[in-house]
């Protein structure tokens, strides 16, 4: 994997270059800020307001804070370009952002956050100091092996923030999650607000160049409270609709040639070669619907006691059409069992990886060199809800309780698929050329007519329906706060913490194999036939079910991906493909379920903490320990008979359950030392966990079965007997505010993680029917499965921000994270090099951002048994405000201004994945306030 800088430092290292570099840096300006100290405590009492105000705010917060700390206020991420909180986060040093979940390849938003070159499940997301349950769109991530227990930030808008801590240093009283770090987001409160009625709305419309449509974006705030200021009530509501398109080419995994098949035999040089399994021409569109709200209910009656209910809803609609039409080099080649490629072909050897990087294949009638997906998603999206009590109660001048209870619930549903799946290019000879990662490569189906679906046939219909995944969490905790005032401790918090998580999916609605006949009765599956469909049936070139119309993709499909490839391509719109969706398998009486897609989660965690701050001349901090005891229930499906069996078309299956218990000690220590004026030094050491991934624990078995009756098949599935992932963290930092709004940091970061999940391999049996077992056996597999492992990830970061006079400043920061596993093997998430740069100019009417962040190439995991990673990716972004008057504002957004292609490629440059490109969004919004 490449990176732009080439570092090779140890930890120690790395703490004393950073160190050294901070404070000769600071000792350097010393002079400087010790002779404006006069001008600097006048500057300090000018009442600056808007995106100056709250960058000195969020400065305040972090210098003041006793363990390491970022802030972000509501008027910086009013500032910015930024429509989802990930938005703001990515600008914060240390935190990446990801456009992904998982492998599906990137969009357009950020949508998962992940802190110091780990991946997004080892950084916690909070909200109000309490988990939010997980549900996705996009069907891949709903259920399969990769489903991590990050949020989506694509349900959170950022209207709904009032501040967001990054926690970069753990203490006891944080709830464990966070291996990395946790981001807890703070909504408003209505007795918080200055005024007595505060309304405020946005009216604004979203352009999408790529998709060229325009959408309404609009959002609302009320809050009302009391002469008294003893009670409060808040309202906010918002309706984002966005339109999206993201043009591509995906190479869907890799495959090898067999050194012993005869094509490696004919041709020796091609012997273990790897070639492209499917390359594609891929067109994705999609409209994103959130819509939702937020209500804040404020009751303190005294000084001494004070109450907050809050209640959250978010609902994405998430509709999804995405066509890929491919060359299909797994059939063509056939791991060397299949057509050579002719004379001129070429192969790169990189590190002792050959990959076939072009090839041509001649025409030979009868054979297939393609294969088009059509994949209408009409109902896809998510939904998150919560509803939280929290309540504050002084009891004495020395001792304060604060009690929190509730439940979260979300959903990532696919309720229906409308699929085609099309031979093209038959008999038509095929070649290919790879590029490298950043074109697309050259690649046709000899004289193919991409337009026309005259001499296309149907292959089959397959897809599951009802695939609909539900996630809940319930809490129940109470801390405690005592005034010690004896020596060097200060303060003594207490606190115990209950939760139960349960994630759980029933079996989905398989439509394939099988069809039905013209009298609409299901067919038996028959294995011994060679086409989808058996004689009788719907078969593939019945055109009284075709519709007799086609579309094509846009004139300027892929225009921006480089490469040569088929664009001008035929498809059937979504409702086309809904209405012949009709003749496949939707029979909902039991008969279709695949009870190889139902698992189910059960966690109760119990926690308590005891926690002791700290104060002395010129320093403070907390040292505290948190007990935590993890109580897991996994039930699998297995195939093949067995206890509370289920049958099906798909086979018989049976129930698992394993049951865990993890307890774990976690001691941690933050240290905070004022070496000057404006010179803070803090050292933090702790152990901190997570739990595995839902998917790696509980989710759908994928087979492939072997091609004899005597072979090993292969696959992926869960392990539910992983252990929490434990880490082992040390902080040091040096931060120096030597002005306003201005601070020079730096801070080294080691984790070592003991218990880090990996990928292993297995060996399984399983009872399976195919076309080489048509009666059914148990047959031998070779499973790869998360197995716990070890990580170490090191690094170092620097930040430096400050206004330069004329209402101009800036901000920038760079993060450098080396992370291995005990292989010597990249980390999931892990960026070496990762910085972001921004500018800004504010006066009292007008103010203008103009942020770039960029961040280098990282191991995203297997996908299809290949390795995946992202290529390295940076993005543009600008804003610009004008004050009109005191109740309107007028704003101009635009977000990725430099049309970034997002890359992505295998076990090297070679070995392409895909490339994508979604264009540029503008956003014009008006904002009023009374």
């Amino acid at each position: 994997m490449k990176s732009n800088l080439k570092l090779n430092l140890t930890p120690i290292a790395s703490a004393v270059s950073v160190l050294i570099v901070t404070a000769a840096m600071a000792t350097s300006m010393s002079v400087q800020a010790q002779q404006a100290d006069t001008k600097k405590d006048e500057t300090q009492q000018v009442t600056v307001t808007g995106v100056r105000a709250s960058m000195q705010q969020s400065l305040n917060q972090k210098r003041n804070a006793e363990s390491h700390i970022e802030v972000i206020t509501a008027e910086d991420i009013g500032k910015m370009p930024d429509k989802n909180v990930a938005d703001s986060l990515q600008r914060v040093s240390g935190v990446t952002t990801s456009s992904a979940s998982g492998n599906e390849g990137g969009f357009d938003e950020n949508d998962r956050v992940s802190m110091r070159g780990t991946n997004p499940s080892l950084t916690q997301t909070l909200i109000n100091g309490h988990n939010m349950a997980a549900g996705d769109w996009f069907v891949l991530n709903q259920s399969g092996a990769g489903v991590g227990r990050s949020i989506s930030y694509t349900l959170l808008p950022s209207e709904l923030v009032g501040r967001i801590e990054v926690n970069k240093s753990s203490q006891a009283s944080l709830v464990e999650g966070g291996v990395a770090g946790s981001i807890n987001v703070i909504t408003r409160k209505p007795l918080e607000f200055k005024k007595q009625l505060t309304a405020e709305a946005s009216l604004g419309v979203v352009y999408a160049d790529l998709p060229k449509k325009s959408d309404p974006q609009l959002s609302g705030l009320i809050n009302w409270k009391n002469d008294a200021n003893t009670f409060g009530l808040m309202v906010q509501a918002f309706s984002e609709k966005r339109s999206l398109r993201r043009d591509g080419q995906e190479i869907l995994g890799w495959s090898q040639i067999a050194a012993n098949s005869p094509m490696a035999k004919s041709n020796p040089d091609l012997a273990g070669a790897y070639y492209p399994s499917l390359m594609g021409s891929a067109l994705f569109e999609q409209t994103r619907h959130r819509t939702g709200g937020l209500v804040s209910a404020q009751f303190k009656p005294s000084k001494e006691f004070d109450i907050v209910l809050n209640g959250f809803s978010s609902k994405l609609d998430a509709a999804n059409y995405n066509r890929n039409y491919m060359f299909w080099g797994s059939r063509i080649i056939d791991s060397g069992n299949g057509q050579a490629p002719e004379p001129g072909y070429t192969v790169a050897n990189d590190g002792g990886v050959k990959t076939l990087t072009s090839a041509t294949f001649k025409p030979i009638a009868g054979n297939t060199y393609g294969v088009y997906d059509q994949i209408s998603r009409p109902d896809a999206g998510s939904e998150v809800n919560f509803f939280s009590a929290d309540a504050t109660w002084k009891a004495n001048a020395d001792l304060k309780f604060n009690a929190q209870l509730g439940t979260s619930k979300a959903t990532g549903k696919t309720p229906t698929q409308d699929v085609a799946e099309w031979n093209v290019g038959v008999g038509s000879g095929a070649s290919y050329r790879i590029n490298g990662v950043d074109n697309a490569a050259d690649w046709k189906l000899g004289n193919t007519n991409y337009g026309s679906r005259a001499n296309d046939t149907l292959g089959w219909v397959f897809g599951y329906q009802n695939t609909i995944v539900d996630d809940k969490e319930s809490w129940a905790k109470l801390d405690g706060e005592y005034q010690l005032n004896q020596g060097v401790f200060s303060t003594l918090k207490f606190g115990v913490r209950a939760t139960e998580h349960k994630r759980s999916s029933d079996a989905a609605l398989g439509q394939g194999p099988g069809c039905k006949n013209a009298a609409g009765t299901q067919a038996p599956w028959d294995w011994s036939q060679s086409t989808w469909c058996p004689a009788g049936t719907i078969a593939q070139n019945d055109p009284a079910k075709f519709p007799s119309t086609v579309s094509q993709y846009p004139s300027n499909y892929g225009s921006g991906l480089g490469g040569n490839f088929p664009s001008n391509i035929w498809y059937y719109t979504p409702a086309q493909l809904a209405e012949f969706n009709k003749y496949s398998n939707r029979d909902n009486n039991g008969t279709r379920l695949d009870y190889g897609t139902q698992f189910a989660l059960k966690e109760n965690v119990n926690a308590f903490y005891v926690q002791g701050n700290m104060e002395g001349e010129g320093w403070s901090g907390n040292v505290g320990l948190r007990y935590v005891q993890t109580k897991e229930n996994v039930v699998s499906t297995l195939t093949g008979p067995g206890a509370g069996q289920k049958t099906s078309d798909f086979g018989t299956f049976h129930f698992a359950t394993t049951e865990n218990t993890f307890n774990d000690i976690l001691p941690s220590l933050n240290l905070r030392f004022d070496v000057q004026k404006d010179l803070v030094a803090r050292f933090a050491v702790s152990k901190t966990m997570t739990r595995p991934d839902f998917g790696a624990l509980a989710s759908a078995i994928s087979l492939s079965p072997p091609a004899t009756a005597t072979g090993v098949g292969s696959g992926s599935g869960a392990n539910p007997n992983l252990k929490p992932i434990r880490s082992n963290n040390l902080d040091v930092s040096l931060e120096w505010y030597f002005a306003p709004r201005a601070l020079l940091s730096g801070s080294v970061y080691y984790m070592d993680l003991t218990s880090y999940v990996g990928i292993g391999q297995v060996s399984r049996s399983y009872f399976t029917t195919s076309a080489a077992i048509p009666q059914g056996a148990m047959v031998p597999y070779v499973l790869s499965v998360p197995v716990n492992t070890s990580a170490k990830v090191k690094g170092f970061e620097l930040a430096y921000e400050q206004p330069i006079g004329a209402n101009f400043g800036f901000a920038t920061n760079y993060t450098y994270a080396d992370a291995k596993d005990a292989k010597d093997q990249e980390v999931v998430g892990a960026s070496k090099n990762t910085y972001n740069l921004s500018g800004y100019y504010e006066d009292d009417t007008f103010n203008a951002r103009l942020s770039y962040s960029y961040r280098s190439a990282f191991y995203s995991g297997l996908d299809r048994e290949t390795a995946f990673s992202q290529a390295a990716t940076g993005s543009l972004s600008a804003s610009l405000g004008y004050k009109i008057n005191e109740n309107f504002a007028i704003s101009f957004d635009a977000h990725n201004l430099n049309k970034p292609t997002l890359k992505y490629f295998a076990l090297n440059e070679n070995q392409p994945r895909s490339i994508y490109q979604s264009g540029r969004q503008y956003y014009l919004t008006l904002r009023a306030k009374m």
